[in-house]
């Protein structure tokens, strides 16, 4: 690891940890040559798959561009950017955990949508105006009335979705 004080490639660990929750370690290094401390982080690198658009064409996977879209949906809405990030950390690796090579863009969309159904309805229904690209008020109108029923339905349910109890319990 070269010392950013002097760009010497002669550093000892002085302390390693685990960091962001076990995912990752942090290292205290000293540089030999200038004494120079600082910080490293190691993380295991596992490739998300590569998302295909619906117009076919084929895009590496970017979480800026999905933490991009759940801001927007959550603008203006009594919702953290820590709780931001905890969904697409959720979404990421509900999407690394397929298994697959390529995933649809699709896929992705409705995952946003059923996190963002149970956290903020307000940005569920922003979201899903953009994602499925309403028409019309009647198309809008028509979302709103199922997101209603939908929640008619869950009011007699007495366990909450998995995916609300991480997010929600990481908020707090």
């Amino acid at each position: 690891m070269l010392c950013p004080s002097c760009q010497k490639d002669d550093s000892k660990v002085i302390d390693s940890r685990l960091s962001d929750g076990g995912s990752a370690v942090r290292r205290r290094r000293e540089c030999q040559i200038c004494r120079h401390r600082f910080t490293t982080f190691e993380r295991f690198e596992i490739g998300q798959p590569n998302v295909i658009k619906s117009d076919g064409r084929r895009e590496q996977w970017d979480e800026k561009k999905l933490r991009r879209g759940i801001s927007r949906a959550l603008e203006k809405r009594p919702i953290g950017s820590d709780l931001v990030a905890k969904l697409v950390n959720v979404i990421s690796r509900e999407m690394l955990l397929t298994g697959e090579r390529e995933i649809r863009s699709a896929l992705i969309g409705q995952a946003v949508m059923n996190a963002l159904r149970d956290i903020d309805e307000i940005a569920y229904v922003r979201y899903a105006s953009v994602y499925r690209s309403f028409e019309d008020v009647a198309a809008f109108s028509e979302e709103v009335e199922k997101l209603k029923n939908d929640k008619r339905k869950t009011t007699n349910v007495t366990q909450l979705s998995l995916l609300t109890d991480k997010i929600t319990n990481q908020k707090e």
